[in-house]
């Protein structure tokens, strides 16, 4: 196994699972198969199918007859699970987000500690680039990705910095637009504001918003009556859409109910609480710093 990405949430995930030995489970983000490893320890006939769109994760494949990896955007995953065979499974576990390893590697350009092109490409065979969104949205539609995708606080004069740049120049690597929004980057919480527009960005080029919303409404035709679903998240956009759903059966707008005030919502939350890093785990993992585990299953008739 590489170095490749430090599983999040790993014993908990698995708990939450309730793992069967001959169920059926799906890893819909395999990245460096830290979860994935744990998951198929605990089975004997099952199956595990693990998802996952980046090439680089291919090199972590599991070499075992229980195993099945299929390299594509989870958005389609009940698709493909159809066609190979499972129309139900097990358990569902989904760790979004970025891994290590993709911020890691300077030339995929989602981390602002190196230099590099403007890329963030989940899934590197798409042409769409961070540099796209910088050098040809509106100013309009810039600032809806830099408000609601990223939160940053004054996502006017950050849209006015670069478009007073990209009319003379394109946008090309992460240096440059780090001394572009210098202006307006508070001081002493640089990496703070870097972080939000980064992920703004991010979010922006891998529709990572919808991908989430279309993966979610295909839960509960894909879970076993008795089957559970894992989830963890690690920002405040994601996981307010992932608790609705739960809750709710909807992204917005509260459950419907039917004429004796029981909610229609296909899922109900099996933890109460969300479930955090122990202190032990943010030691050894920086990436658990902002995780949020949740956990649902089908709701009873």
């Amino acid at each position: 196994m590489t170095s490749y990405h430090v599983p999040v949430l790993l014993n908990e995930s698995i708990e939450a699972l309730d793992i069967k030995p001959d169920g059926i489970y799906v890893d819909l983000t395999f990245g460096g198969g830290g979860h994935s490893r744990e998951i198929i320890k605990h089975l004997t006939t099952g199956k595990l199918i693990g998802f996952d769109q980046d090439v680089d994760a291919e090199r972590n494949i599991i070499d075992d007859e229980r195993f099945i990896f299929i390299r594509h955007n989870f958005r389609y995953f009940k698709n493909f699970l159809k066609y190979i065979g499972y129309e139900k499974v097990d358990g569902i576990l989904a760790d979004l987000g970025v891994s290590s390893h993709e911020f890691d590697v300077a030339e995929r350009g989602f981390s602002f500690r190196f230099d590099g092109d403007l890329d963030m490409r989940m899934n590197q065979s798409a042409e769409f680039t961070a540099a796209d969104i910088l050098n040809t949205y509106s100013s309009e539609d810039l600032f809806k990705v830099f408000k609601y995708y990223g939160e940053v606080k004054n996502p006017g004069k950050l849209v006015r910095l670069i478009e007073a740049h990209r009319a003379n120049n394109e946008f090309k690597t992460i240096q440059e637009l780090k001394e572009v929004i210098t202006p307006c980057t508070p001081k002493f919480k640089e990496h703070r504001y870097w972080a939000q527009v980064f992920q703004a960005l991010r979010i922006e080029v891998n529709a990572e918003m919808d991908v989430l919303k279309d993966m979610l409404t295909q839960i509960p035709d894909a879970l076993k009556p008795d089957g559970r679903l894992a989830v963890i998240t690690y920002h405040s956009l994601e996981d307010r859409l992932v608790k609705n759903f739960i809750r709710d059966g909807k992204f917005a707008g509260g459950a419907e109910k039917d004429f004796y005030g029981k909610t229609n919502a296909p899922l109900e939350a099996v933890n109460r609480k969300v479930i955090l890093p122990s202190e032990e785990e943010l030691e050894l993992n920086n990436r658990s710093r902002s995780a949020k585990l949740r956990i649902a299953r089908p709701r009873t008739k």
